[in-house]
């Protein structure tokens, strides 16, 4: 078993990855007592994608954001450098397509994509700055791009409770239903390095994104940015 270190070496990313894959969507769901499907929901309205519409879904691992984003309308491209991952996603025999790519370079051609996401992955980048103009080159313009991604409790109370959950009781509660409890130490650690709503906000306008705006779910644990490519 292996777990990445937060310096974000690709290949420890993609290790820890597969190696989490057979019960990934199973631990996701305890871990965050089942707000993830709400989470799923709210990145699929704010994709919005229209039948003749094209998006890519970036870190989409086993094809769970992905299947919520296709069934909107329109074709989705499933995106992910953990084969272990893609290889529970085609299991599924869900309506998209599967592909095997880094996000920091990624297999498509400029301008490509109506609308670009990424759940949960950004903040596994090696090179966040580099990952974001990826997703820029690849995007219409116009196109919209829309992460969803853990972020920093608003409410000072609440974040202290979030950060105990986070620290102590996430990974013993992983031990029981995860094929790889040490990563699971690595997602704790992660999350709490990550910059809050604001800061990543700024990130993502520095990439070259306009019209950036983000949207809190469950008090700031997770939020929502969207931006826009320029015309």
């Amino acid at each position: 078993m292996s777990r990445a270190e937060l310096d974000k070496s690709p290949g420890e990313v993609a290790a820890m990855f597969d190696d989490v894959a057979p019960r990934y969507d199973r631990t996701n769901s305890v871990l965050s007592m089942g707000l993830d499907r709400r989470w799923r929901k709210v990145v699929a309205d704010t994709v919005a994608l229209q039948r003749d519409e094209t998006a890519l879904d970036l870190a989409a691992g086993t094809g769970t954001s992905s299947a919520a984003i296709a069934a909107r309308g329109g074709h989705v491209i499933a995106c992910d450098f953990s084969l272990g991952m893609l290889r529970q996603g085609r299991r599924r025999r869900l309506q998209t397509a599967f592909v095997a790519g880094d996000a920091l370079r990624l297999p498509f051609a400029d301008g490509s994509f109506d609308a670009v996401t990424i759940s949960f992955g950004l903040r596994n980048l090696s090179d966040l700055g580099a990952g974001l103009v990826e997703m820029l080159r690849v995007t219409k313009p116009g196109g919209r791009l829309v992460v969803c991604e853990f972020s920093h409790p608003t409410a000072a109370p609440f974040r202290a409770v979030y950060m105990n959950y986070l620290m102590r009781a996430l990974p013993a509660i992983a031990t029981k239903v995860s094929s790889n409890p040490d990563a699971y130490v690595y997602l704790a650690e992660s999350i709490r390095a990550w910059p809050g709503q604001t800061a990543l906000a700024h990130r993502i306008t520095a990439a070259g994104w306009e019209h950036v705006k983000y949207r809190n779910l469950t008090g700031g644990i997770v939020a929502v940015h969207k931006a826009v490519r320029r015309l």
